[in-house]
């Protein structure tokens, strides 16, 4: 989905700030993705509780691909495109923790992230990245 790269380009060069989803004054990586649901979808449609840098490694739980699957379409990841939503594990057996919107397919494709201790980027989406993409996802309609 076009409209969903367009506004995350948008958000490019915004702070890495976490937990925060305000474009031009801070995000993180769902922030990004939160930011652009409420500028192509609307409403959030859940809160967020406050949850530490750490959460995943502490709680172990899948809470970001749960919460994906609850607002998303979840799409093999052999059908990912433009727009999408791509979740990533950072480690071997821990949960989802990292997620980017793609913003080009040819290739090895781009996605457009928060970067922690930098900024909202557009970035090559290479071997690395791709041999931790766990789950990719839709939008829900098309916004």
């Amino acid at each position: 989905m076009s409209a969903a790269v367009d506004e995350a380009r948008r958000w490019l060069g915004t702070p890495y700030r976490h937990q925060a989803s305000l474009q031009g004054v801070g995000a993180d990586c769902l922030g990004l993705v939160r930011g652009v649901w409420r500028a192509v979808m609307g409403e959030e449609p859940e809160s967020l509780p406050p949850y530490a840098p750490d959460w995943a490694e502490v709680g172990g739980e899948e809470t970001l691909l749960e919460a994906a699957r609850r607002w998303l379409v979840e799409i093999p990841l052999e059908a990912v495109g433009l727009g999408d939503v791509v979740l990533f594990r950072m480690a071997a057996g821990a949960p989802a923790k990292h997620c980017a919107i793609v913003s080009e397919t040819g290739g090895a494709g781009r996605m457009i992230h928060a970067y922690w201790g930098r900024a909202v980027v557009e970035s090559w989406m290479g071997e690395w990245w791709r041999g931790r993409m766990v789950a990719a996802f839709r939008w829900p309609t098309g916004g």
